[in-house]
């Protein structure tokens, strides 16, 4: 059986190397009285507009070239054509006015939720947002007294208001403040 198992495996590697077609067409031909079957290589070539709105004009269509794309150089097709978008959207975030949309796509990872938010200014700091909501959520849960210092922080406006007020002091002050011995600006900090 376990040779059953290595030999399955090394048709899965054979047929990875070689990338037998999955459109197959073959016909029976007679030739001097004998028969026998002729494959016929099946070819598609497409002609598409897949660039979208390019920031450089394509050259002429009789100069183009068709390209092969396949799972190993779908990336870099992607990178060549560079597809690009340019539109405008009701802002929804704000309620006033349109939002530009112009992006370029480079990887077909360019398409997730994710990217295309991170294209979008307006978009990418909710993403951030979220992002750092989500990383505070992880770093509260098991902490007993955190989620009644975020509520209370949260009721309290001058509270919320000073506290968003400390990082940027914060930063100021340690730019500000002469070097230590040891070439560092701020002193060590330790938890007790």
């Amino acid at each position: 059986m376990t040779d059953r198992i290595k030999g399955a495996g090394s048709g899965q590697k054979f047929i990875a190397r070689n990338r037998a077609p999955r459109v197959q067409i073959e016909y029976d031909v007679e030739t001097y009285g004998a028969e026998r079957k002729v494959q016929l290589p099946f070819v598609m070539g497409v002609i598409a507009d897949l660039a979208g709105k390019r920031a450089e004009p394509l050259p002429d269509l009789a100069e183009r070239k068709f390209l092969e794309i396949d799972v190993d150089n779908f990336d870099e097709r992607m990178k060549s054509i560079a597809p690009r978008v340019a539109f405008q959207v009701p802002n929804t975030l704000t309620g006033d006015g349109m939002l530009n949309v112009d992006m370029t796509f480079e990887r077909i990872d360019d398409f997730s939720p994710a990217a295309i938010a991170r294209n979008v200014d307006a978009l990418r700091r909710l993403l951030e947002a979220r992002t750092e909501l989500s990383n505070l959520l992880s770093y509260m849960d098991g902490k007993h007294g955190a989620e009644q210092l975020i509520e209370q922080a949260i009721n309290d406006p001058e509270l919320l208001k000073s506290l968003s007020r400390q990082p940027h002091e914060a930063t100021a002050a340690a730019n500000d403040a002469p070097a230590l011995p040891d070439g560092t600006t701020q002193p060590e900090v330790r938890d007790e």
